[in-house]
């Protein structure tokens, strides 16, 4: 039997340890989790007692495949050098606390380039990361996540991903991870069984398969192409079920960590149930290996 790896963004309140027994109140196989404030450049580093304690409860819980999510306020595409330098070095910052409790993915939103152009983004970017990249140990990877296409964000389009992969030399060590919200407002049309087929073929065409490395699945407030940011609760958006039975049944997926960032409540029972409602989606015979 082969575990899906299901999963939901975990608050660390109280210390990143804490992350653990939450996610495993609510049924996770794999989880997302800040490390310090999504809205800060920078945090005092984790203590060694913190780091020891999150590495035992993670070892021990089952969870496998987990991710950090960078700060919101990373962008290492930037125009401006002063938030470039910031992001650069909050980004070095979070590749080292991702190394030292052993979290295997990094998450970023790749940047925005306000107004200096989009290629010129896309090269700057891949030269950050290779700069943020020679600290690196080995046991991180930095994934560049799918983006919307809201005002002069870069990566909404699998050939500007794709562009900041060809231009990076530090290729290894950077995966993508798909946002279901992202891809589907971006354009990508997923809600029917023939657009869902597509859209990876053409992933896989233009990026390859083998750079897929996690999923945030999140429904859509707002419909496809709107090119804005909304997540909505499974089945209370413009994405159909059917998509996310499609995703979950997906054999190509069947070892990628897919992890919720839709709203929830603070018992998180809504992250109950629709954890719920994914791992009842999956066919038997997908469930075997």
């Amino acid at each position: 039997m082969t575990t899906p790896l299901i999963g939901a963004h975990m608050s660390t309140a109280g210390g990143v340890s804490r992350s653990i027994e939450r996610a495993l109140s609510v049924g996770c196989t794999t989880m997302q989790i800040f490390t310090k404030s999504n809205r800060s450049w920078f945090d005092k580093p984790i203590t060694p007692e913190e780091i020891a304690a999150f590495r035992e409860a993670y070892a021990k819980s089952g969870i496998r495949e987990a991710m950090i999510h960078t700060s919101y306020l990373i962008n290492i595409g930037a125009k401006e050098a002063s938030t470039e330098n910031n992001s650069v070095k909050a980004l070095t910052q979070e590749l080292e606390r991702a190394q030292v409790l052993g979290i295997p993915y990094l998450v970023l939103h790749p940047g925005s380039h306000t107004g200096a152009g989009t290629d010129v983004c896309l090269k700057k970017i891949a030269g950050n990361l290779d700069e943020v990249l020679k600290s690196a140990d080995g046991t991180t990877m930095i994934l560049i996540e799918t983006m919307a296409g809201q005002g002069t964000n870069v990566g909404s389009t699998f050939e500007e991903i794709k562009q900041i992969l060809d231009q990076a030399q530090k290729r290894k060590l950077l995966g993508v991870c798909f946002d279901t919200c992202h891809a589907f407002c971006a354009g990508y049309d997923i809600s029917t069984d023939e657009g869902y087929e597509k859209t990876f073929q053409d992933f896989d065409r233009i990026i390859g398969l083998d750079h897929l490395r996690a999923f945030h699945v999140n429904d859509s407030k707002t419909p496809l192409n709107s090119r804005k940011d909304r997540h909505e609760e499974l089945g209370k958006g413009n994405i159909p079920l059917t998509f996310f039975k499609n995703l979950v049944n997906d054999a190509r997926f069947a070892k990628i960590p897919k992890v919720l960032e839709t709203p929830t409540d603070p018992e998180m029972n809504l992250y109950r149930r629709e954890i719920k409602l994914l791992h009842e989606m999956i066919s038997s015979k997908q469930a075997v290996q």
